[in-house]
Parts: C-alpha cells; structure tokens; sequence
C-alpha cells in the first residue's frame, strides 16, 4: 500500500471518472491541510501590529516612528518574499515546501517571545525578528501555487477561495489571540514573568487597566503550540505531485533550494528597508521587486533553467492584468488590515474643542474607542466572505463578479473618505465612528469577494504550468499593500486630510473597472468573464 504522503506520479484532475474515484480526497486532504499552516503565516506576518502596540503600552524604550517600523519590515519582507515563494512549488515540491515553510516559522515565533522577556533587547534584535516574520507571507504564494495544482479548473474558485479566506483568519485569528494570552501566565516559570501595564490596554472583551500584569511574550510563544503539530501533519500527510515538479531532489537538496530562494529575499527586503531611508516609497519599493528578480535570475545550478522557465509568466499580458485586479482585492483586504487599527486610534482618539473666543485646538477623545476591540471585525468579514466569492465565480464567472465589487468600493471608498474627514474635524467624533466602521467592512467584504474571484479567473486563464507562478507573483505584488496603505493613510492622517487617502484609493479602484471591462468582459474581450 502506497504511503499517504508518496510522490504522485500520475495526476489528471481535468479528468473527471480520475477526479471523482481519486483526486477529490488528494486534493481536500492536501486542502484541509495548507489551510492552518497559511494560517500560521498570517498570524506570524501581521503580529507586530498588536505588539507594537502593546510595547508602547508597556514603556519598552522605543519611539513611535520605530515600533511603526518593525510593522513595516514585516510588511515590506512578507510581500517581497512572495516573489521567491511563487516558484518553490515547480522547484522542490509542494509537501517538501509546505512542511519548510510552515517549520521556519517557529524562528520568529521562538525568538520573539524571547526577545519580548526583556524590555532592555536591543532594537536591531526586534528589527531582525520583524524580517523573519516576514516568512509567513511568502508562505502565502507558494500555499496558493501548490492548491491550485490540486484542483480542476470549474473548482478552482472552491479550493483557492478555501485555501486563501480561510487562511486570511490567520489576521483576525491573530488580532483576538494575541490579546488575549497576553493577560495569563498560560506557559508558567518556562516562559519568565509578567510586566505592568503604564498605559491603559484592551482586548476583544473590553478595556484593562494600567498597573495590570501582562505577559507580552506569550504573543510569541503560542504559536509554537500550533506550529509544531502542523509541521507534522506536512511532511506526513501532503503530496508532492511529480507532474507539477518531475525534479524535485532527495529533501534535503529541496530544502537547500528552498532556504536559498528565502535568502534571496531577506537580502532584497533588508536592501528595500534600506533604500526606503533614503529614497521615495514609489521608487524604493519597485526597486526592491526588480533587484529581488534580477537576483533569481543569477542563481546558479540546476534551479537557474527552471527559474528561466517559469519567467515566461511576465510577456503574457494577462499575468500583468490580472496583477493589476489583484492589487485591487488583496492589496485592499491586506491594506486595511494594517491600516485600520492606527486609523481608529488617530482619528477618534482625539477631537476637536471650540474655546469661548472660537478657536479650534485638537484635544484628546476621553472616549474614544479602542482600537484593539474593534479592528479585528473588518479582517474578519473579508475573510469569511472570501470562499464566497470563490463559490459565486465559479457558477457567474470571475470577472462580472470583479466588476461589481470594484464599483462598490469605488462608492465606499469615497463615502469612507468624507466620513473620515467629518470625524475628524468634528467635536464628537464616536458619533461617526458606527458609519465609518460600517464603511469599512464594505470595503472588506467586496475586498474578500474580490479575492475569490480573481483567483478564479486566473485558475481559468493560465494553464497547468503558469498558473502557479502567476498566482505566486500576482500575490507578491499586492501583498505591497500591507505596507502602502498604512504609509499612506498615516501620511494623510498626520496632514489633517484623510479623506485624501481614500479618494486615491477610489480613483485606482475606477482605473480596475477599464481594465477588467477591457480584457475580460468587452464585446471582443481577449478571453470572456474567466
């Protein structure tokens, strides 16, 4: 009898008597799971917004502008690092990639709850833990290239959709765990003391008080828990499928080229995080995307031909289309993932007061609500709502459902900007903060739908071998997002016009509408509603 996670030789689910008798249960349990392990690399990737945060309440010795720097690096490192993920899958294998990936993330799970034990750690330590986390969004294109492999095209909206929404709970998933354990000693004397709150805190249940113990470092510590079981659960139940990756090499020169591929673009994203210091975000960050390209192209031996290969993605004009819509629905969903919390805590935690002689001072919200109660709520329905979207393309196809949510959150993005403005110019902002939360999940929800139906199309576009690289690429591009959209709407913010941010965003969102229009659904559109 054939072990459960054996090479298979021999995969044709575009055949349906092979599908239904053998592939289905392949592909779910490879499925079912890819899924927590993505899971995990969400959860890993955006930590550092909460404990950011939760630093700051505890004192360590750290400015703003520096903790808001440790959730750049992981933004800036998890979207570069998608570029080498998305071609790991043809290179070393799916069961080989899924059990790495999913095992290095216990790197920066580990050492953060170390690092957090002492208030006195050296930046440069938090900095380099920041880049490590980073491995939990490349871990997305490299999930995405390996399920779309698993699956026929009429299911490739139900197993993507499965795989990323449910996947992208690693965000919410995060935003209320981490929270949460931080109040309990949940590991005893293994994991050191607690520390006091200076400042005031909150978790999904409501406020806590300063003068409270807290044990940040268990927001590390406790994805080890998961981490561990899951790494075996990869390497004893996935598959590599030889017809995706015929050379995939004994394991351990798989993982050999599967760790250089991740140095490639630790050193580009450290390159990146550089060139942001000194040059404008627009350049630095294309610069960081062509080097790191530039870099896979010259890495010798037998990964170089393969490399080569799999570049013939960028002259067809769809892989640039279809990244296009794409930065249109996860850089959204991801954007204001990072976003959201700094915007709630900007722009209601303070308000304006108007003196006896009319002058107008901006003071602080002695009501303002909590950004760590709220936030998690817009992630949340973006992810819920993702296989959703998924579903429907598969039964209206993807792109009429792309164009209906991109004329939503073209609406909602300018409605949210004016709401934005009203607020924060207003002496009672909390009676504008029910619609701009409402705005918000919109923005999600038609973000999420979104995701699925782009995947869709590409799963429909490109054939067997490009639609692997195309997802990967298409994700590393919008996962730019996670570091855009907070750079941005923080600029704004700090200007005095937030609503400057979100009319931006609408204008993009228009530019989407022609270009899903022009391609995928004109009279002679290149190819009809994928």
């Amino acid at each position: 009898m054939a072990r459960t996670n054996a090479d298979i030789e021999h995969w044709d689910v575009e055949n349906e008597e092979f599908w239904e008798k053998e592939g289905k249960r392949i592909a779910s349990r490879n499925l079912w799971i890819s899924i927590p392990s993505l899971l995990m690399g969400f959860a890993i990737w955006l930590m550092w917004g909460m404990i950011t945060t939760q630093m700051k309440n505890l004192g360590f010795p750290f400015t703003v502008d520096q903790l808001f720097t440790l959730t750049a690096i992981a933004g800036l490192s998890g979207a570069t690092l998608r570029i080498p993920a998305s071609f790991m899958i043809k290179i070393a294998g799916g069961r080989n990639t899924v059990f790495l990936t999913t095992a290095l993330l216990m790197l920066p799970a580990l050492g953060t709850g170390i690092a957090l034990m002492n208030p006195d750690t050296p930046f440069i330590v938090f900095q380099a833990l920041a880049l490590l986390s980073g491995i939990g969004g490349g871990n997305f294109a490299c999930s995405m290239s390996n399920i779309s492999s698993f699956y026929p095209k009429s299911k490739q909206g139900y197993g993507l959709g499965m795989n990323a929404g449910l996947g992208n709970f690693g965000v919410t998933t995060m935003q209320v765990v981490i929270p949460l354990v931080m109040t309990v000693g949940i590991f005893g004397a293994l994991a050191g003391g607690p520390m006091e709150l200076e400042s005031s805190s909150g978790t999904l249940i409501g406020r806590i008080e300063a003068g409270t113990d807290t044990w940040i470092q268990n927001a590390g510590f406790i994805w080890l828990v998961f981490l561990i079981p899951l790494a075996f659960a990869g390497w004893f139940g996935m598959n590599n499928l030889r017809t995706i990756t015929p050379n995939p090499g004994n394991p351990a020169s798989a993982f050999g080229k599967i760790i250089g591929l991740y140095a490639v673009g630790l050193v580009t994203s450290l390159i990146g995080v550089y060139a942001l210091g000194i040059l404008n975000m627009w350049v630095a960050l294309p610069l960081t995307i062509v080097l790191t390209l530039v870099l896979l192209r010259l890495i010798p031996g037998d990964i170089k031909p393969n490399i080569q290969k799999q570049f013939a993605i960028f002259s067809n004009k769809h892989t640039w289309a279809m990244t296009v819509l794409y930065i249109l629905t996860f850089g959204s969903f991801i954007g204001f993932s990072a976003a959201l919390p700094l915007s709630i805590t900007v722009i209601f935690g303070n308000m304006m007061e108007v003196a006896a002689d009319g002058t107008v001072t901006r003071v602080t919200n002695p009501d303002a609500p909590s950004a760590l109660t709220w936030a998690w709520i817009g992630p949340f329905v973006g992810a819920l709502i993702r296989p959703v979207g998924g579903w429907i393309s598969d039964k209206m196809g993807g792109s009429i459902v792309t164009q209906i949510i991109s004329v939503i959150m073209v609406v909602a993005s300018v409605a949210t900007g004016y709401v934005m403005m009203l607020a924060y110019n207003s002496t009672d902002p909390n009676s504008y903060f029910a619609l701009f939360l409402i705005l918000f999940i919109v923005l999600f929800a038609a973000s999420g739908i979104g995701n699925g139906s782009t995947f869709r199309s590409i799963g429909v576009i490109f054939d067997q071998q490009q639609k692997g690289p195309v997802l990967g690429w298409t994700s590393a591009v919008a996962a730019y997002g996670a570091f855009i959209a907070p750079r941005v709407m923080g600029q704004e913010i700090q200007a005095g016009t937030p609503e400057v941010a979100m009319y931006g965003f609408a204008v993009f969102y228009a530019v989407c509408l022609v270009v899903n229009w022009w391609f995928y659904l004109r009279k002679n559109a290149y190819i009809k509603n994928p």
